[in-house]
């Protein structure tokens, strides 16, 4: 390939904003950056002294792609979104595969249900969050359960039902789906519970303490006494979860460098309440100061995400002025991002920067651990350097039953849990595992022939020769070469720590002692595709038994189906009743009743 001609390249680019994507000799892209004025911008790699990284850069770049904008607040979205979906080596990358979690409420329906939710928030539902983790929606949706009781079932289990559930028993639910409960009772509760996630419990607590009064001065003294503990606990919680003299929503964002590695700790509060922190470290090249690994990471998080009207953030970001006009346009309104903060904010900052630095200090010692285990590893199994990513496939069935393939991915870093898969395994003899993975490797890597994902440079297998040998068959098939496969057998007592691996082209067993770092890490990762295999199963196995077998009945609708429930007090009721009791039942013709009855009792269809 010929030389790149800055002269010529510069002559092609407009003087206007936009982004631009520096392309080395194999089409990969080294980085991406955006700019007011492009044609100066990239005129500026090739005309003045730069450090150590960016001489390393430009002497890789074989071309310039550039977009055009019509603002420098649109090149700045469009970099962040380049950015997370390319991962150049040279740019700050935030690995955040997963969008924030949600609580939703579906005010659109008669008796609306709360629900944890995760992806976009658009739509008539209304949306409260973001929360920092999983966990956090779910401890929360349990509070709101103790407070208010509002459905948080499945729409399918709510409609049919012909008498309540656990829930009602327990004062977790107010029994809607039985109309137990009048639509204006239960529209208060759901008024109630906006007004908490929405940060206004103490009008809600007035609200409680009037109908507590009423409720004891008409002499009804056990529904005073139910108001009475909402209060207490309502007040218990609004103790515990708000932030001193705050109401409004804001992030504390807080950086903290050490030994090649950055952690960037964000703390949210919502509506006065604290939610929860969450800790993120980001690829960042060497030599990139606090304040440039903060506007980057600002762009990346919040890209298609709510934005606080506030942030406060430990350091003074790039370009600040900039991120502030592009993620105001995002919001739609002011966004104020503050560097220099007194008081109680000055605190959280400090709080917000401790945690930081006690998240990158564990994230170093468990780091150096894991390398040594590489290390350990590549020794033990005599490769020529450490490898940079290792994929791990396990299968999972109970009797041949909803057989599921796992694939778990790890690199120098540990799990890449954002390349994990799942692999359903469909039309193969029930239990027939050399079968299961040899379909679950033939999808898998007819993706990584099509480029979808990087061939790894470790196969684990759990399993023996046996296993070994479907492996390396369904790879032949593929034309499939260039990595070790390694089968992970146990030992003749099979305990852990005794386990044998078998690599491909040798006959006998590689054995560690169970104290090894290597044999640590090859545990580490066959446990971990076990876990995922397990899971993926169960959640399959528990998915077709819940599933009701009226669902799988032509002409059996949503509304048939509650009738038919009804009619009968429930399935087992149902399963009981003859054709001429179910052709009884409003809207079942005769037809459709024997077609009911056979379906049910695993006959053929009637002729």
């Amino acid at each position: 390939m010929a030389p790149l001609d800055p002269r010529a390249l510069l002559k092609q680019i407009p003087p206007r904003p936009g982004v631009y994507r520096m392309i080395d000799g194999a089409g990969q892209v080294l980085y991406v950056g955006k700019a007011k004025d492009l044609r100066r911008r990239v005129g500026s790699y090739f005309s003045r002294s730069l450090n150590r990284r960016l001489q390393v850069m430009v002497g890789q770049i074989a071309d310039v792609e550039v977009t055009v904008t019509r603002t420098e607040g649109e090149a700045l979205l469009l970099e962040s979104n380049l950015i997370k979906s390319l991962r150049p080596r040279f740019n700050v990358v935030l690995r955040d595969d997963k969008s924030y979690p949600y609580i939703r409420l579906t005010v659109s329906e008669t008796f609306p249900r709360l629900a944890f939710h995760r992806g976009s928030t658009k739509g008539p539902d209304r949306f409260f969050g973001p929360y920092p983790s999983a966990w956090a929606v779910r401890e929360t949706l349990q509070l709101l359960q103790k407070l208010f009781p509002v459905r948080q079932c499945e729409d399918g289990f709510f409609r049919n039902r012909s008498r309540p559930c656990l829930q009602y028993q327990i004062k977790r639910c107010s029994g809607p789906c039985v109309r137990l409960v009048s639509p204006e009772d239960y529209a208060v509760d759901v008024d109630h519970t906006i007004k908490f996630l929405e940060g206004r419990t103490d009008e809600v607590i007035g609200e409680l303490l009037a109908r507590m009064e009423a409720a004891a001065a008409a002499l009804e003294f056990e529904r005073a006494a139910v108001l009475r503990d909402q209060v207490a606990t309502l007040r218990r919680i609004q103790q515990r979860q708000y932030v001193s003299g705050e109401s409004g929503d804001l992030d504390i964002i807080a950086c903290a460098q050490e030994g090649g590695v950055t952690c960037v700790q964000v703390f949210f509060i919502r509506a006065g309440r604290n939610l929860g922190n969450k800790a993120f470290f980001p690829q960042v090249p060497e030599d990139t100061d606090e304040g440039g690994v903060l506007a980057a990471f600002l762009t990346q998080f919040y890209a298609g995400k709510q934005v606080p009207a506030e942030i406060i953030v430990s350091a003074e970001p790039e370009e600040r002025e900039l991120l502030e006009r592009a993620l105001g346009e995002q919001a739609g309104r002011r966004v104020v991002i503050k560097p220099r903060v007194r008081a109680d904010r000055a605190r959280w900052l400090e709080m917000a920067r401790g945690n930081a630095v006690l998240a990158l200090k564990s994230r170093l010692a468990s780091q150096a651990g894991f390398t040594q285990r590489l290390e350990a590893l590549r020794d033990a199994l005599e490769l020529d350097e450490l490898p940079d990513r290792m994929e791990c496939f396990d299968i999972s069935h109970t009797g041949g039953e909803r057989t599921v393939a796992s694939c778990v991915v790890f690199d120098a870093e540990g799990p890449r849990k954002s390349d994990y898969r799942r692999f359903n395994i469909e039309g193969i003899t029930s239990g027939d595992d050399y079968a299961a993975m040899h379909q679950a490797l033939t999808r898998r890597y007819t993706r990584v022939k099509q480029g979808e994902y990087p061939l790894p440079d470790l196969l684990f297998i759990d399993g023996g020769r046996g296993q070994l040998a479907a492996v390396e068959a369904a790879l032949q098939e593929l034309a499939v070469s260039g990595l070790t496969l390694v089968g992970v057998s146990k030992g003749p007592d099979r305990r852990p720590g005794t386990e044998q691996l078998w690599l491909s082209g040798r006959n006998t067993a590689v054995i560690l002692s169970a104290d090894s770092p290597a044999m640590h890490l090859v545990e580490q990762i066959r446990d971990e595709a076990h876990r995922f295999a397990i899971t993926g199963h169960r959640q399959r196995r528990a998915k077709a038994r819940t599933r009701s077998p009226l669902e799988e009945i032509a002409g059996i609708g949503p509304k048939r189906r509650q009738t038919l429930l009804r009619a009968f007090g429930g399935l087992q009721g149902l399963e009981r009743a003859g054709v001429e009791d179910i052709a009884r039942v409003d809207g079942i013709s005769r037809k459709l009743a024997e077609h009911i009855y056979d379906a049910l009792h695993g006959q053929g269809q009637r002729a």
